[in-house]
């Protein structure tokens, strides 16, 4: 009976034998397939075909509790709590089946997951370098791709910035290329990973086959221990055998694992049911995995109190795997109580996890608050009417400031991340159009800068080797000045022009002051030589012969003159020699005026052009004084048409024109030998 059963396990999976058939009802079909311990150590159910689904184990095992009588009151009031832990559980076995193909899963937890999202490009690469490095490729699947998505984010963000440039700077959006060298180290990094990837995979499949063909040989030794005529602790020494195989025999494919697992199941229970009719071994079994099973409860009791709920789920799936693949089914009238323990457990640590994920909702939600505000904020920089350079300087820093915070603020909801981000990327693009717009019309303003300033260089370099030194120094002090207050011009030839114009500027400047420089080292000597001139002319003794005197001093005068120039600080040698010769000549008798003439062409020795041009316009308005005194006196002579010669009054006019007469031909001699230098 025991071999017509193994045959027909996957048409038909009764699974009930011998003895145990009897018990089986349709009350305790139904209660299989709703208890919890269904889905976990109670799955040796197997419902290939839709026929009749009961096991002899799955009858064994609910027969505690269809045998109970309970009210319909009792169970109406449990219903919920069972539908919950049911949920609960689910959810637990659904994530452990998801990591069940992939051997490296509790490794990828372990790996840290950053905020990726407040991270720079260069960070993003430097962190999926080192992940594609240092770890099993297998194990960083959800880091790479959240890298990925970061990254293209930023980067798609700052080549539509300098598409929005390069267009509005006038080119054509076909002839539009950018890249970084940020962007090629990602993709280097990015198919490294994708090769590794491809290749571990195309192995893993391999062993997953391999894998699935061991247990289903296994499962076929298991089933031959039932026909197997030996001592039974043979038979059982090879069933453990057998069971430390399975464990040890590797992943499967996801798709074969259910039944795969079931099935393996359902020939366990089989076993155990064959060993009824040998207790002791069969006790001793269910002992051990009663003693196995609370090490597991006790573990996920422990876990409600662990501080990161993230990884008490992580590690309670482990423990769900461990109670379904690992440790076998308990004595029957504790299989239930056993069981609902475990649920329990598992339902507090599920429903931290649920409270975690709520309150991760609403850090998000704070989250997007901030970077609506962020969005708003750029938009009402983007508004600004900003006139000058250092303005938008400042903006564009603000602007830049906020892009960080914004990335700083963590994720928001994701149902509308898209729409975030898409609001975000406009805000900023409006931004940029507006700066892009100005600098346009200041690169056309820049390019009409520079036009007046090639001018000016043209100018410099065309002064740069005059000798015309009292001409050409005040233009060229004027072209400097003129290029101050030109605003800028293109930064790539800003550098260029301003060494070109110091150039042409610096090369006459330097001309003049070694010019300068040695004329002050004749000036020096100068200096020396009228200091012993001027010891000698406050010595000069007069003959008595005033003729002769005269032509002496104009003599000394005349080697004063020869002389030159002394140093700009050192001129009140000049008066010193001046004050000199007025004494002498007060001591002579001669006309006053030729004595005035004499020192005053002593004094013209001393005037550069400016000053002769000033003392030219002052001569000749003294004339005009003159004159015009003259006129008013020989008018003021008509009052005195009647009055005698001897008056007094009459003689003090006619004094007063002579001597203005005089003073003007003093002048005039003083004009003209200004018109004489």
């Amino acid at each position: 009976m025991l071999e017509e059963k193994d045959e027909n396990l996957h048409e038909n999976a009764e699974g009930n034998l011998e003895e145990k058939a009897a018990e089986t009802s349709a009350e305790n079909e139904l209660e299989v397939q709703n208890e919890p311990e269904a889905v976990t150590e109670s799955e040796s159910t197997v419902t290939e075909t839709g026929t009749d689904t009961e096991s002899s184990a799955t009858e064994t095992e609910t027969a505690a509790e269809n045998s109970a009588t309970a009210t319909e009151d009792t169970e109406s009031d449990s219903e919920q709590t069972k539908e919950e832990h049911k949920d609960a559980v689910n959810e637990v076995q659904d994530n452990a089946a998801e990591d069940a193909e992939d051997e490296s899963a509790t490794g990828r937890h372990e790996i840290p997951m950053l905020d990726y999202h407040s991270m720079s490009k260069e960070a993003l690469v430097d962190e999926l370098e080192k992940l594609v490095k240092n770890e099993k490729v297998q194990a960083i699947k959800e880091h790479v791709e959240s890298i990925k998505s970061e990254f293209n984010q930023k980067y798609n963000e700052v080549v539509e910035q300098r598409k929005e440039e390069f267009l509005a700077e006038g080119g054509n959006v076909i002839d539009f290329h950018f890249s970084l060298p940020i962007k090629g180290r990602f993709n280097v990094a990015y198919n490294e990973y994708r090769s590794k990837r491809n290749e571990y995979y195309k192995n893993l499949e391999k062993d997953l086959n391999a894998n699935l063909e061991k247990r289903l040989a296994l499962i076929e030794e298991l089933k031959g221990l039932l026909n197997v005529e030996e001592n039974i602790n043979t038979t059982y020494k090879h069933f453990k055998q057998i069971q430390e195989e399975w464990r040890n025999a590797g992943s499967i494919p996801k798709a074969q694992y259910n039944n795969i697992w079931r099935t393996y199941h359902h020939h366990i229970e089989r076993f155990y049911d064959f060993l009824h009719l040998n207790r002791d071994l069969r006790d001793l079994d269910f002992k051990r995995n009663y003693e196995e099973k609370l090490k597991i409860i006790a573990r996920a009791e422990e876990l409600a109190n662990e501080e990161n709920v993230i990884n008490a789920f992580r590690e309670l799936q482990n423990l769900h795997r461990l109670w379904k693949e690992e440790v076998g089914p308990v004595a029957k009238e504790l299989r239930e109580e056993i069981w609902n323990r475990f649920s329990e457990a598992t339902k507090v640590i599920h429903d931290r996890r649920q409270e975690y994920f709520k309150n991760i909702d609403q850090i998000y939600e704070q989250n997007l608050v901030v970077k609506e505000e962020i969005i708003a904020k750029i938009k009402e920089i983007a508004a600004g009417n900003y006139k000058v350079h250092n303005q938008w300087q400042n903006k564009i820093k603000e602007v830049e400031k906020l892009r960080e915070a914004f990335f700083n603020a963590g994720k928001v909801p994701l149902k509308v991340n898209e729409e975030t981000w898409a609001k975000f990327k406009q805000s900023v693009r409006e931004f940029n159009a507006n700066k892009n717009a100005f600098y346009k019309s200041l690169k056309k303003e820049q390019q009409e800068n520079l036009a007046k300033k090639m001018e000016l260089i043209e100018l410099a370099e065309s002064l740069k080797d005059s000798d015309d030194w009292a001409n050409v120094t005040p233009k060229m002090k004027k072209v400097q000045a003129d290029w101050k207050k030109i605003g800028h011009v293109p930064k790539k030839i800003s550098d260029k022009i301003w060494k070109q114009f110091k150039n042409a500027c610096n090369h006459y400047f330097d001309r003049l002051h070694a010019q300068k420089n040695a004329a002050n080292a004749e000036e020096v000597e100068a200096l020396k030589k009228k200091e012993a001139f001027l010891a000698e002319m406050e010595a000069f003794e007069l003959s008595g012969d005033a003729k002769e005197d005269v032509e002496k001093i104009k003599e000394k005068i005349a080697d004063w003159k020869a002389i030159g120039r002394v140093p700009y600080n050192k001129k009140n040698i000049d008066n010193k020699f001046n004050k000199v010769v007025d004494g002498l000549f007060k001591k002579l008798n001669i006309d006053k005026q030729e004595s005035e003439l004499i020192k005053y062409s002593n004094r013209l020795e001393n005037l550069d052009e400016a000053k002769i041009n000033s003392e030219r316009i002052f001569i000749r308005r003294k004339i005009d004084e003159i004159k015009g005194e003259i006129r008013q006196l020989e008018n003021n002579m008509q009052f005195f048409s009647d009055t005698s010669a001897d008056n007094p009054m009459l003689k003090k006019v006619h004094q007063d024109i002579e001597k203005h007469k005089r003073n003007l031909d003093t002048w005039k001699a003083k004009l003209q030998q200004l018109r004489s230098l």
